[in-house]
């Protein structure tokens, strides 16, 4: 006699893009309560996207959701990056905003976040998310063995150091002399992730300050995370947020906002919009639902 199976819904958000089929796609699935973190880790390897987001009710006080997210190896996501961000894009499309915005909030971990959820002039919702202030951690000694671990000789590395930079999850942040070498890196995934772990770094944002469009950006990136499963990721908040803290205490950059480009080496092309006021860092986008679906487990 076959089992009942479960219907689950699922949606497809791209992240900071203003067309579909572009920017970052975020797997969400609303109303998971009663799911099984197991199960969760396994929807996430089905969909095989960078990250799947599950919304929960909140237990912290103050939190308006809760959101869980993973990696296809099944690595939980802590930081608030295109994870997060894509979530509150489909409650806001889905109208399931609380009749309130003046206080919303996201749980993640153990933290409660703040969220703003503000309307463009064509009606299009724009997330803006507060990360953690910023932590600075180790640098990388051994400038051969990075470039060898991301396919690029020494003479590609900027003069800057690479350093592990933190507003919810710990990135290796390498600067390059220009576009042009960001997009020649070919990583080794096994000797990054060696490098990786020497500084206590989850993932990898490689960048320029040579941005395709100078007007709207200050860097060119692209962000690799091989001990999470990610090959590469076209948008990545949770290293937009440490890349423009790095920017504004080596005095590349003043308070205020900053567009940042990544994905397209993808064919995706993304801009993250990066708000650093001191200590205070908050990412922003837009995007869209551009798929609905459901699982039967």
């Amino acid at each position: 006699m076959n089992e009942p199976r479960t219907s689950v819904p699922f949606f497809l958000v791209d992240v900071f893009a203003s067309a579909p089929l572009s920017g970052n796609p975020l797997s969400l699935v609303p109303d998971a309560d009663e799911l099984s973190e197991s199960q969760m880790r396994s929807i996430a390897r089905e969909f095989n996207q960078s990250e799947t987001t599950f919304l929960l009710r909140p237990r912290l006080p103050g939190a308006s959701f809760r959101l869980r997210s993973f990696t296809p190896i099944g690595a939980e996501v802590l930081g608030a990056g295109h994870n997060a961000l894509g979530a509150w894009l489909w409650l806001s499309a889905s109208g399931r905003l609380p009749a309130s915005r003046d206080a919303l909030a996201q749980e993640i971990g153990d933290q409660v976040l703040p969220v703003q959820v503000t309307s463009e002039a064509d009606g299009s919702a724009v997330v803006s998310m507060n990360q953690s202030p910023p932590r600075f951690g180790g640098t990388v000694s051994d400038r051969a063995e990075l470039a060898d671990a991301l396919g690029l000789s020494v003479q590609d590395l900027a003069d800057d150091p690479a350093q592990v930079v933190d507003t919810g999850a710990g990135h290796l942040l390498v600067p390059v002399r220009d576009r042009a070498a960001v997009d020649r890196a070919e990583p080794d995934a096994s000797r990054l992730a060696a490098v990786l772990h020497k500084v206590d770094g989850e993932g990898c944002y490689l960048y320029s300050l040579d941005p395709v469009d100078p007007r709207t950006a200050v860097a060119y990136t692209r962000f690799f995370n091989p001990s999470m499963g990610i090959s590469e990721d076209p948008a990545t908040g949770t290293a937009a947020g440490p890349l423009a803290a790095l920017l504004l205490a080596g005095g590349k950059v003043i308070d205020g906002t900053w567009g940042i480009e990544q994905g397209r080496a993808l064919g995706r092309p993304s801009l993250i919009r990066v708000t650093i006021d001191g200590q205070d860092v908050s990412v922003s986008g837009s995007g869209l639902v551009v798929a609905e679906g459901t699982l039967f487990l």
